[in-house]
């Protein structure tokens, strides 16, 4: 468990009331949660368990599997022997053969090799995200706990009191806008990895 996990515990009442609070009540007409409630399209606490769902450790062990397929398929094209000491027919077409499987192998732009190069690289990038979103979801929950948003709404039971609803805009306010911009950051990744796949114009 990393302090995310410690602080989604610690949180996860204040969480469920924020939740039945939106839930029951809405917020503040104007208020700046209703952008992030659009962007995100979770409750606080969903985004939170969603954050938390995110494992790092688990994609970021298949990038050196990767890596290692991506230098076995070029150790093996460079170890496809040459058609030395023979000539003919046969010999010129093992040779087109072999410079095909070579390429397919490491040297073309969409050879095995270097897909599974990108795609490892996409996993340690995926692995920072990971890192960095569940660092900052955890940094804004610390704070959230200790405001006195928190006090007003741990208080709290039952139907959602005046003063709650302020209070737990403002928390799901932090928390969604912490989440929404992990996301765009996740989105925005993604996209650029996708454009390097892409084929590029002759």
């Amino acid at each position: 468990m990393d302090r995310l996990d410690h602080l989604l515990t610690a949180a996860e009442p204040l969480l469920s009331r924020v939740d039945q609070v939106l839930s029951a009540v809405g917020a503040p007409e104007g208020h700046e949660v209703w952008p992030e409630l659009r962007r995100v399209r979770l409750l606080p606490g969903d985004a939170a368990r969603a954050v938390a769902a995110l494992h790092p450790a688990a994609v970021a062990d298949a990038a050196p599997e990767l890596r290692a397929q991506a230098q076995a398929c070029t150790d093996t094209a460079d170890t496809l022997p040459l058609a030395t000491g023979w000539t003919g027919d046969a010999a010129n077409a093992y040779e087109s053969a072999r410079r095909r499987a070579a390429e397919q192998l490491t040297a073309a732009p969409d050879s095995l090799s270097r897909r599974m190069t990108a795609t490892a690289d996409l996993a340690d990038a995926l692995t920072d995200w990971m890192t960095r979103t569940r660092g900052d979801l955890a940094g804004a929950l610390a704070g959230v706990l200790i405001s006195a948003e928190a006090l007003t709404l741990t208080a709290g039971a039952g139907f959602p009191q005046p003063g709650e609803t302020h209070a737990a805009a403002d928390v799901a306010a932090l928390l969604l806008r912490t989440v929404g911009d992990s996301y765009d950051q996740a989105e925005d990744l993604l996209a650029d990895a996708l454009s390097l796949k892409s084929p590029q114009p002759a």
